[in-house]
């Protein structure tokens, strides 16, 4: 490089007083050729190469002069640069964000949002801003405020139905059923949006749950079963002689106590142990105090003196919801305190014998012994423990009862597949598991629930499948078998009818339901000025979106009639069952059981186990 002078003055240190005679008359005549000519002596000097170095092959950049060579090299090199990192943070840059993937929804899924929407319809007591159904408003604010031991009374809940009765033992049961759902497929229910949803439903149900008993103590004699009453052909105003929408109650809604509540307290148990595993990771705070109020539900239900079923001798329950037996109770409530707490006594009476011999033996003669409902726990209690053994292997001294729940599960899972003739179906293939009885589709969504997460259980283990007799199936049959109960729910059947109210294009449009066939446009209807809507001919006002109806006959036929609750009336365990089995059947997510989140509170089996006797010999 070569730095010129740009103030004007010579670098030269020798004068010549004969040069700057010319060079003072030439000055005026050719100053700028003077100047450059300076320059280059000046260039000569400095670098003492050869004088004839051509002046094309440097470049004037103002402070610096650089060989053109150079220039290229620096310019190529720059744009070498560029197109190696320049280019691709440029494009890097331009590209959008990394996102997840969104997953398309598939039926399921679709189905399973609307399912869940049932929930929010049924909700009582002040509602939450985001509650999500226009024509539903607070209700049932005065339940329960006769109580003297219960601050604030009974308000909250669910009703049950499209009466406006809180029925508290289906309605623990629904609750169960969900938070199983959840603790199962958490990741689904994350996976398409809903988990939070799901959560808050569990949540509104649990949170009245304990209202219905002094659950901050550790015993209790006493729990409130149910609120309100329908009289069979009676002329008092009560939930059945009136059609009121709830938010227009004011008739009497007495409330039912129980005093030896086997089933209830078990079941109550149950929902607030599943709720718990449902809440552990984000409300340590919440899922404790719902285990000890599941213990003393618990004690309550099993440490009591004579024991009969909640319903016994009542005709205001037993008309709607009786109990049947309690052992199915006992074994279910003990499994969900075992996984809740980890404490080994849990499932030491969950696998007891004696146990399982009274809860068989109290389903000996009722041909529906196999099928999961409100009323019967075992085959699901069952499969729950076969958990277990399928995935934790626990041995001595479970494995013996452990393998029959385990056996008897293959059972109930094979009964279900239509070549072994157990159950009839209808010519459009649903299985008739309520023995043609009305109001099959709950049972039929219950079935397929435990069938496809039996499913699950299989491939979270690498099992390939099971046996039925000599027979071997693939865990596919059961997926199969469980796609074909649901399929028919939403609209696969002779009369191509979906029985999920929202769901397709032909759906029930007078489902009984006193909120739904009453107008929400500010007048409030007297108890018997409901009748209008409730014999009217015309489709419901309101949508009562996500409603899983009775269903048809063993003939596949179906009546859209309000007057027919056996066709048209939802009930909150049929929901329950229809989002369990949506859920597992969904694969929007892409992933299948959870394997863990169940077992989060176990320890180690292993250090469990008693050993044998020092004298035993092989």
């Amino acid at each position: 490089m070569h730095f010129s002078n740009r103030w004007g003055g010579s670098f030269d240190i020798q004068h010549d007083s004969h040069a700057d005679d010319v060079q003072s008359s030439n000055m005026a005549i050719d100053k700028a050729a003077l100047i450059r000519e300076q320059l280059d002596e000046t260039q000569q000097g400095w670098l003492l190469g050869p004088r004839d170095v051509k002046k094309d092959k440097y470049i004037d950049l103002w402070i610096v002069v650089c060989k053109k060579e150079m220039v290229k090299w620096v310019v190529y090199s720059l744009l070498i640069a560029f197109v190696v990192i320049g280019v691709p943070i440029i494009v890097a840059k331009m590209m959008p964000k990394h996102k997840e993937p969104v997953l398309l929804p598939d039926e399921y899924t679709v189905a399973l949002r609307l399912a869940l929407e049932f929930f929010n319809a049924q909700k009582s007591g002040s509602l939450p801003k985001n509650n999500g159904v226009p024509w539903r408003g607070n209700s049932g604010l005065q339940d329960g405020s006769e109580l003297s031991d219960v601050k604030g009374g009974l308000v909250g809940g669910y009703y049950d139905s499209g009466n406006n009765i809180k029925f508290h033992y289906p309605m623990a049961f629904s609750m169960t059923l969900l938070s199983w759902s959840v603790v199962e497929y958490g990741p689904k229910y994350e996976a398409i949006g809903e988990h939070d949803h799901v959560r808050d439903i569990i949540k509104w149900g649990v949170d009245y749950l304990l209202r219905t008993f002094n659950s901050s103590a550790s015993t209790i004699s006493k729990m409130y079963c149910q609120v309100g009453v329908a009289q069979r052909d009676s002329n008092n105003p009560d939930d059945e002689y009136c059609w009121q929408r709830p938010e227009d109650m004011n008739y009497p809604r007495p409330v039912l106590t129980s005093t030896s509540a086997p089933d209830l307290g078990s079941e109550v148990a149950a929902a607030l142990a599943a709720a718990s595993l449902v809440f552990t990771a984000e409300d340590t705070a919440y899922s404790t105090k719902l285990v000890k109020a599941a213990k003393t539900a618990y004690r309550f239900a099993t440490e009591s003196g004579q024991q009969a079923p909640y319903s016994s001798g009542n005709q205001q329950i037993a008309r709607f919801y009786n109990s049947t037996g309690y052992w199915d109770e006992f074994i279910w409530a003990s499994a969900w305190l075992f996984y809740a707490t980890g404490n080994y006594t849990y499932l030491s009476r969950a696998t007891d014998p004696r146990v399982y011999h009274n809860a068989n033996a109290s389903f000996l003669k009722r041909p529906d012994s196999r099928v999961f409902s409100w009323d019967n726990k075992l085959p699901a209690a069952q499969l729950l423990l076969s958990r277990i053994r399928v995935l934790l292997n626990p041995g001595y001294p479970y494995e013996d009862m452990l393998s029959e729940f385990h056996a008897n599960t293959d059972i109930n899972m094979c009964s279900y597949l239509r070549q072994f003739n157990v159950f009839n179906w209808t010519k459009g293939g649903l299985a008739q598991l309520n023995r043609g009885r009305p109001r099959s589709l709950q049972y039929a969504a219950n079935a397929a629930f435990l069938a496809s997460l039996y499913a699950d259980y299989m491939n979270a283990s690498q099992v390939p499948g099971w046996y039925c007799g000599p027979n071997y199936f693939n865990s596919t049959t059961l997926r199969n078998f469980a796609a074909s109960q649901i399929n028919y729910i939403l609209g696969a059947n002779p009369g191509n009818m979906s029985y999920l109210v929202g769901y397709g294009n032909r759906y029930p449009k007078h489902v009984r339901h006193r909120g739904a066939s009453t107008p929400n446009n500010g007048r409030q209807y007297s108890c018997t000025g409901g009748w209008t809507w409730r014999d009217s001919k015309a489709a419901n006002p309101n949508v009562i979106t996500g409603a899983m109806v009775g269903g048809p006959d063993k003939y596949d036929r179906f009546f859209d009639e309000r007057k027919n609750g056996n066709y048209t009336e939802p009930t909150l365990a049929g929901n329950a069952g229809l989002v369990a089995a949506l859920v597992s059947l969904t694969c929007s997510s892409g992933v299948g059981v959870d394997r863990n989140t169940i077992f989060s509170a176990v320890p180690s089996l292993h250090s469990n186990k008693p050993r044998p006797p020092s004298n035993w010999n092989p």
